[in-house]
């Protein structure tokens, strides 16, 4: 059973609210992830409490970096069950895990922090982590 829409609402919209787009269903996966071009990251929100206190935030911190991905995109787990069980299906060859982040290069999985790197952590230390990834993936982008 899906968590109440009243109790994910402050958790989805914190996301939003940095301009990172929701895919709600499994089709606005499938439209979303058809985009190849480029680099592409994916959040796997959840309740749990190393979403609110690293997960979260550390995707705002990293997103303030000049080099980021094109595209950003959240499904909630626990939530929206059926875009986050496709949003998986794109990930099939790691284990289940929310929260997560999978960065995509031109549709192909390039780098994915599962839950375990991101519950021992802090925001600042994981957004560091994500700059990193996304100057490692974009560098051919942003300097062609």
């Amino acid at each position: 059973m899906p968590y109440s829409p009243l109790l994910v609402k402050p958790m989805r919209d914190e996301l939003t609210a940095a301009g990172i787009q929701e895919l709600l269903t499994a089709a606005d996966v499938d439209q979303w992830m058809a985009q190849k071009d480029g680099v592409s990251m994916l959040v796997v929100n959840s309740v749990c409490g190393c979403a609110a206190g690293a997960a979260r935030p550390g995707v705002r911190l990293a997103l303030e970096h000049a080099v980021k991905p094109e595209r950003v995109a959240t499904v909630f787990a626990g939530q929206d069950t059926e875009a986050t069980a496709r949003a998986r299906q794109y990930i099939a060859d790691i284990p289940p895990s929310s929260p997560s982040i999978a960065l995509f290069k031109d549709g192909e999985l390039a780098y994915f922090i599962p839950r375990h790197r991101i519950e021992s952590r802090d925001a600042h230390a994981l957004a560091d982590d994500l700059r990193q990834a996304f100057e490692r993936y974009t560098a051919t982008a942003v300097e062609a």
